[in-house]
């Protein structure tokens, strides 16, 4: 019998890399359900839609989008109404048009939805590419297909997902894998603001790509700036269990109350 793959995004169904992984996918002998955002919704990190009713549209077998819908909601609605429940073998999100590196892994769609696939006990995937500059989608899904293969084989510790992110240069120069730990990489923040007719004043966020004099050894960002595949395991327990230590041995508590 087939392995399951549920496969999603944050960039919609006409994402290069969400296509290019499905065909992968499928070509590599996996039965792949598809379901992903009718447009590019980066940034809206692990959001579900609470304040309006969701449609789920069938572009063909086995693929679907959800209008004005985000990545978790998309596995939401997949899980629980495409798949009726059925659970399936592994969950991949991407491939991503740009990279989720350091602090971008607490806004990016595509990690929110292998964060909700987490929450599923689904073994999760997030891919992304290190660069948006021309990725080759093709050769970077057969590099992710490796990771693919690995999880199915190995499994992942619970409550862990894996955000990969592939350098965006040609498969025979990679020069290997490395298990990373998050960086902290910067942007240049950039916020313009616009005009309308009537004089109205509005703003559009954006960022470069992350500064170099943020490289730390041992993240992220550095392997894929070497040449490496990064491949980060991010627990959904955020809670710092040292620092728990550290404020209970100062008496924190016992300050608090006595204001």
């Amino acid at each position: 019998m087939k392995k399951l793959i549920f496969l999603t995004n944050d960039d919609g169904y006409q994402s290069k890399g969400l296509l290019s992984m499905r065909e992968t996918l499928i070509k590599a002998g996996f039965e792949v359900v598809t379901v992903t955002p009718d447009r590019n919704m980066s940034g809206t990190s692990h959001s579900l839609t609470f304040t309006r009713p969701l449609k789920i549209v069938k572009l063909e077998e086995n693929f679907y989008y959800v209008a004005d819908g985000t990545p978790a909601d998309c596995v939401h609605l997949g899980l629980n109404v495409i798949l009726e429940g059925k659970k399936p073998d592994l969950l991949v999100s991407g491939i991503n048009t740009g990279p989720n590196i350091g602090n971008d892994v607490f806004y990016s769609g595509t990690v929110g939805a292998a964060r909700e696939g987490t929450l599923f006990d689904i073994p999760s995937i997030a891919f992304s590419v290190g660069s948006s500059k021309n990725p080759n989608y093709p050769e970077i899904a057969e590099v992710g297909l490796k990771i693919v293969k690995a999880v199915m084989l190995k499994g992942l510790p619970k409550g862990v997902f894996l955000n990969v992110n592939i350098p965006t240069i040609p498969k025979n120069q990679i020069k290997g894998f490395l298990l990373t730990k998050q960086g902290r990489s910067a942007y240049k923040e950039e916020i313009v603001k616009y005009l309308s007719p009537s004089k109205e004043e509005y703003y559009w966020i954006g960022g470069e790509e992350a500064l170099l004099e943020e490289c730390q050894p041992g993240t992220d960002y550095t392997a894929v700036k070497e040449g490496f595949v990064s491949i980060t395991p991010i627990k959904l327990d955020l809670t710092d269990y040292l620092a728990i230590e550290t404020l209970d041995k100062e008496n924190f508590l016992s300050e608090i109350m006595r204001f």
